[in-house]
């Protein structure tokens, strides 16, 4: 308590919105509606479910709709404390880390469930080991999380919609629409409004653009943004139901044959996000003025694609990225077509940007070898992988 009133702080508010606990909501209308101009202290309300929170305090039907007078969103833990915390449990092999980062990213619940699971630790079956634990027995802590937390809320096609992105990973807007008429619904308009709330009101799904795109660029794709949601709707939902009546190796052997083939691009999402923070936090080797993209010149990728595009318009150095889960997939193939669509690139409208600029050529995997990254590195590529990222943020 202070001279001016009474500060109150309520975690976990998104249990207000479960039926049994709803007239609170009621209840502290009542009490918001009587004190908000009166400057006698303050009420915090914290929650970790976007979904639930934003039924209970946006929803035009609920009690405390319009009472928010500030926001702060907590992000998941950043890539040094991650790194930190891997470190700390003996988690040092890299796959090992991008296994449970396509998962968990930074949420620490996840590494927590992880943990008293006796499961955040190095093993040779880690993978299905914590499958098993976290996702397939009847105790698993994780089972039903995805259906209790991110889609309680959802109604109507939302789930088709995200079926979909699941499947197709990072979607244009035409290969949605046919998959989403495939899935037996009708209707652009009504599809565009489920992917617009998916967006906007849950953030659930978030679109991407080609460097130096507008807005209402067609090239744009549609992706979900929480790693945990996408890994829950592409490999593992249909398993978990599966293991109700096979035996349990068979789903979990599936979920993580998929997950496999998912963290290439969890992968490439991974290494756009830590060049960004490196070069916040003033690390690493390269210097951003910009957020890093991609390139593409249509929509699905069937012509110039490149995966990452990092610029410094201070010092004119542009750099081209490419990214592979296993090291070996930069062979002598990848590499001939990564140059040849910088190359058309550096040609088309948007390339002439960089007109004058230095161009730096990188390479990125989970783990390099000595071996391979010194002939890599004799031939003009930047070779980076996650434990060069963990020194730059943790040397």
């Amino acid at each position: 308590m202070c001279d001016l009133g009474w500060i109150v702080i309520i975690d976990e508010f998104q249990y207000f919105h479960r039926k049994s606990l709803s007239p609170f909501a009621s209840y502290l209308q009542t009490y918001v509606d009587k004190l908000r101009d009166t400057k006698k202290g303050g009420l915090f309300v914290l929650g970790s479910i976007h979904t639930e929170m934003t039924a209970i305090l946006e929803d035009r039907a609920s009690p405390l709709f319009n009472r928010v007078t500030r926001r702060i969103d907590v992000g998941h833990w950043d890539f040094e404390t991650l790194f930190e915390m891997f470190a700390a449990h003996g988690v040092m092999d890299e796959y090992h880390r991008l296994f449970l980062w396509t998962l968990f990213e930074g949420v620490p619940k996840f590494h927590r469930d992880c943990f008293e699971q006796d499961l955040l630790k190095p093993a040779k079956d880690h993978r299905r080991s914590t499958l098993r634990h976290l996702f397939f027995e009847g105790s698993s802590p994780l089972r039903d999380e995805a259906a209790n937390w991110f889609l309680r809320e959802l109604r109507g096609r939302y789930d088709s919609v995200l079926k979909i992105l699941a499947a197709q990973g990072p979607c244009p807007y035409n290969v949605l629409k046919s998959e989403y008429a495939c899935a037996g619904s009708s209707g652009e308009k009504q599809l565009g409004g489920y992917l617009a709330t998916l967006m906007d009101k849950y953030r659930m799904v978030e679109k991407l653009q080609p460097v130096f795109a507008g807005d209402a660029s067609r090239k744009a794709r549609y992706s979900i943004t929480d790693n945990f949601l996408s890994a829950w709707m592409l490999a593992l939902a249909r398993n978990v139901q599966s293991a109700r009546i096979q035996p349990l190796e068979k789903p979990i052997g599936r979920a993580d044959e998929i997950l496999k083939n998912h963290e290439g691009y969890a992968f490439e999402k991974m290494i756009r996000q830590l060049t960004e923070e490196c070069s916040r936090k003033g690390v690493g080797d390269f210097a951003l003025t910009d957020v890093v993209r991609g390139y593409w010149n249509k929509a699905d990728g069937s012509d110039i694609e490149i995966d990452l595009v990092a610029c410094n318009e201070e010092e004119k150095i542009v750099r081209f990225g490419s990214c592979k889960r296993p090291a070996k997939a930069h062979d002598g193939k990848a590499l001939e077509n990564f140059n040849f669509h910088i190359e058309r690139f550096l040609r088309t409208k948007e390339g002439r940007r960089f007109s004058g600029w230095t161009v730096e050529k990188a390479l990125y995997s989970p783990k390099f070898p000595a071996k391979q990254r010194k002939i890599l590195s004799g031939g003009g590529y930047a070779c980076l992988d996650l434990e060069n990222f963990r020194s730059f943020l943790s040397p």
